[in-house]
């Protein structure tokens, strides 16, 4: 039987893209979207294999009903792909309250609750396939996007327990974390601080500029990273992450680099913190 996908903001990016693929490879999909007309284009080739589902994923309602609708036509979840998520630039000390809160309960908590849904699913099958999109941004801590990294950090982390906890299940989980991408994310999927302090013009004001300056003629092909993630969830054995273009893996390596220096520096005064009773 042909692996039922449920993924999450399909309406651009890397989940209209990985829509597209999985569809063309012969498996089942759900393609979830909060407005379905905007994913009705990726279905209408399918009308056996596919179906378009209403879904925000900070509601708890719609997620339940989006659930027992995929549970209906297709009877199992085999492979959930939390790819919904939004971008906010600001410095820290710049951001405004309720933007992050909003992309917490998008990126992390709707992210969350989707997976809690599904898993009663998978753990009935003794089997399934947890994607969860993170971000080199979820390892590697930049300028002007320091909330949004805390979203990403928190999926990593929440990835790397949920692996543990499903693994005797039957359950695997990746988590992918990929630097940039010609996608919307640093469009109009991404707000920014109406506050702007001139002592982070070089540091959070100058990275803003970077990133809105090279949206749409990023490195990284969304085509390419839907067949990245098909061939991850085909193998074997998945890895638990998965980067995602080369800045992705220059970041990722100089982040190792980093923390082995501060380990090793001050590996006495590490140990030494430690007085067991005897």
């Amino acid at each position: 039987m042909s692996k039922v996908w449920f993924i999450t903001g399909c309406s651009t990016g890397f989940g209209r893209e990985l829509a597209k693929e999985v569809l063309a490879q012969g498996y089942k999909a759900a393609v979830a979207s909060r407005n379905t007309d905007d994913v009705k284009d990726i279905i209408t080739d399918y009308p056996e294999t596919a179906i378009a589902v209403k879904l925000d994923v900070t509601k708890a309602d719609e997620i339940s009903a989006a659930v027992e609708q995929i549970k209906q036509k297709f009877g199992q979840i085999d492979v959930l792909v939390n790819n919904a998520g939004i971008g906010y630039f600001g410095a820290i000390e710049e951001s405004e309250e309720d933007e992050i809160r909003r992309m917490f309960e998008i990126n992390f908590f709707g992210l969350a609750n989707v997976t809690k849904a599904v898993l009663p699913n998978m753990r009935s099958q003794k089997s399934g396939h947890i994607v969860n999109i993170a971000s080199i941004g979820g390892l590697v801590g930049f300028p002007t996007v320091g909330f949004y990294n805390a979203t990403k950090f928190a999926v990593d982390g929440f990835s790397e327990s949920l692996a543990k906890e499903t693994k005797p299940l039957g359950i695997k989980v990746t988590v992918i974390a990929p630097s940039g991408f010609r996608t919307d994310w640093a469009g109009r999927s991404a707000n920014e601080s109406k506050t702007v302090i001139e002592d982070y013009k070089t540091t959070a004001g100058a990275n803003k500029e970077n990133i809105r300056g090279y949206s749409g003629n990023q490195p990284g092909d969304p085509v390419r990273a839907a067949k990245a993630i098909v061939k991850a969830v085909e193998s074997e054995n998945p890895p638990l992450r998965l980067l995602l273009g080369a800045a992705a893996l220059k970041g990722g390596r100089n982040k190792i680099t980093e923390l082995q220096r501060d380990f090793d520096a001050w590996e006495e005064t590490t140990v030494w913190a430690d007085n067991p009773k005897q």
